[in-house]
């Protein structure tokens, strides 16, 4: 294989990189270091179910099944983008 085979495969790989960091919220706390958080989107949503059970809207075991519920869906949007990326580079 060339080099210039090889280059949009890169281009891909990157464009997937791309868009998973820019669905992500890296904060650099003193103590811990860099950690990733989820988009403001899921924040938004988990902060909701976390008030709600706060508030005695939800019940903690209600609000934790909805939690996890959501974060494994999102998880396996993710792992779409990454299979795409892989995708591209096998092309």
């Amino acid at each position: 294989m060339s080099a210039n085979t090889r280059r949009p495969a890169h281009r891909g790989q990157g464009a997937a990189a791309r868009a998973t960091g820019k669905n992500s919220v890296r904060v650099a706390l003193p103590l811990v270091g860099t950690i990733s958080l989820p988009p403001p989107q899921q924040l938004a949503y988990l902060g909701g179910i976390a008030a709600l059970t706060a508030l005695q809207v939800l019940e903690w075991p209600v609000s934790m099944t909805l939690a996890a519920g959501h974060l494994v869906a999102t998880a396996s949007n993710n792992k779409v983008v990454q299979d795409f990326g892989e995708a591209l580079e096998d092309a």
